[in-house]
């Protein structure tokens, strides 16, 4: 084979990676998604989960893992492209969502659910709904 047959060969092969990555990420996120009712009210959640993540990572008490984890959430909830496309039923709206409950969980296991409540700066009520999103016993 020559220089150009490898090169293509490679690209073709990168891309069914990247596809098969996509689709095992969206069989992820389907499996972790929010009851329809629990998504309609979590929704009305993402700014002030965004002063959460804020909050935590003003935190020098924070890990360095979950600071890290933390990061890559704002920029994916900062940046305008998806990676589930709005066109997608029910995960294409809620991509953030899960995105946002599937890494805050994994944060809250490591600072547990006292800091994570000291740092909510939002409606008490609204925090009893991001207990239920992430799976936390208060």
């Amino acid at each position: 084979m020559n220089l150009a047959q490898n090169l293509a060969q490679s690209i073709l092969v990168s891309l069914a990676c990247l596809g098969i990555g996509w689709l095992l990420f969206l069989g992820f996120l389907w499996l972790h998604r929010p009851s329809r009712e629990m998504a309609a009210a979590s929704l009305r959640l993402i700014p002030d989960l965004l002063r959460l993540v804020r909050g935590l990572l003003a935190d020098p008490e924070t890990p360095l893992g979950a600071r890290a984890a933390l990061v890559g959430l704002m920029v994916y909830l900062l940046s305008p492209i998806d990676l589930i496309p709005d066109f997608v039923p029910v995960l294409g709206s809620a991509d953030d969502l899960i995105v946002s409950a599937v890494v805050l969980r994994w944060v809250g296991r490591r600072v547990g659910a006292e800091r994570l409540r000291s740092k909510w700066a939002a409606d008490p009520d609204g925090f009893e709904t991001v207990e239920r999103l992430l799976g936390i016993r208060p």
